[in-house]
């Protein structure tokens, strides 16, 4: 396939304003769409939130009789199937547009190439690809729990500089700074889950929650306090050990417990029972917490979870926050993992990003694949 010298401009365009829905739409993806005729943009649109219409209906409401002959720029494989709302690939068609130019092809099996392929029976030029690297960047837990039916994992740790997260007498406020903390209030804002454990909740009681005044400018600049989502928590609670006084009740969101075995079921969370004996299973609980929909799942916990989710192999991404302090070698490390004799058996990730937050140094790694 081949696209025009302008196509990539109007493309990063869709891609900016599908980013305008990362905090809200949950369960589904962030899709951002552009219309154009003759060199202009006569339409603008993207998915604000489940439920509401998607990207292509606002930008196709903008652009009214201007559709027709138009182009349509697309983050996300227009869908063929009615939902909550009609198929927008019908929508484009009806609106008489003569191309559209989607980003990717949607993973979802009720799309999966039917958008396209409908568009084309109608005569529509329709082509795919082009900026589809930062189109999967922008979807990665929706993508991910279409292809696999379990979240995309984010683990978030903070650590001194020598590698510690904690004293070892189990204090850790505050290692990072306040800057490091806002940008954890983002990455919870888009996510469609907090998970921790019960021990996390006995040490440091965290409402585990979005925060409006802690969240960074550029994310307030784009939300109102009201739009705010909060998170579903997910506490790992194997011996039941959590009750109704913990600060993660003090906020409107439903909390989920993970359990071996019923137990005491504190006013708004809900239990998930895995029988058996001894510590979960994480790709269990991954598969249940994916086909619950969600998409994104943020992770806050101790040494010895982080250690076991890299272990399984199922920290897709982690994001280190680094304090420059150091804590000393008896303080508690940045995870609990085996003893490896060989380095080709040790978990391995690579560096996407770094940058400096306020004092800190933010490093991403994501999991080789």
């Amino acid at each position: 396939m081949s696209f025009r010298s302008e196509d990539e401009h109007y493309m990063r365009e869709a891609l900016r304003l599908a980013e305008r829905g990362l905090y809200t739409v949950s369960p589904n993806p962030a899709v951002g769409a552009v219309i154009v005729k003759n060199g202009e943009i006569v339409g603008k649109g993207w998915h604000r939130k489940a439920g509401e219409p998607h990207a292509e209906v606002y930008a196709l409401r903008e652009a009214g009789e201007k559709a027709k002959g138009a182009t349509a720029y697309v983050t996300l494989e227009p869908c063929s199937h009615y939902g909550r709302t009609p198929p927008c690939a019908e929508a484009l068609i009806k609106a008489g547009v003569s191309r559209v130019v989607a980003a990717m092809v949607d993973p979802n099996p009720k799309v999966s190439g039917k958008g396209i392929a409908m568009l084309r029976e109608a005569g529509i030029e329709a082509d795919t690809g082009l900026l589809s690297d930062e189109a999967e960047a922008l979807n990665r837990g929706f993508l991910q729990r279409m292809r696999t039916g379990r979240p995309y994992v984010r683990l978030k740790l903070g650590i001194s500089i020598d590698g510690r997260t904690a004293l070892n007498n189990g204090v850790s406020h505050w290692i990072t700074s306040s800057s490091s903390r806002s940008d954890v209030q983002r990455y919870r804002a888009m996510s469609s889950a907090i998970m921790s454990t019960s021990e996390t909740l006995k040490v440091d009681n965290p409402t585990l929650s979005v925060r409006w005044n802690e969240l960074p400018l550029e994310v307030q600049s784009v939300l109102r306090p009201e739009d705010v989502r909060q998170p579903v928590r997910v506490i790992v609670d194997s011996r039941s050990r959590v009750t109704g006084d913990k600060a993660v009740f003090s906020v409107k969101s439903p909390v989920l417990l993970l359990r071996r075995e019923k137990g005491e079921c504190p006013e708004g969370a809900s239990e998930i029972l895995f029988p058996g004996s001894g510590q979960l299973q994480l790709a269990t609980v991954m598969r249940e917490l994916g086909r619950r929909e969600i998409n994104d799942l943020w992770i806050e916990a101790g040494g010895h979870f982080a250690g076991a989710l890299i272990e399984a192999n199922l920290a897709d991404e982690i994001i280190l926050y680094m304090a420059p302090t150091f804590l000393g070698s008896k303080s508690r490390p940045l995870a609990e993992l085996p003893e490896y004799y060989r380095l080709e058996d040790a978990p391995s990730y690579e560096i996407e990003n770094t940058s400096v937050i306020g004092p800190d140094l933010k490093v991403v790694l994501r999991k080789r694949h």
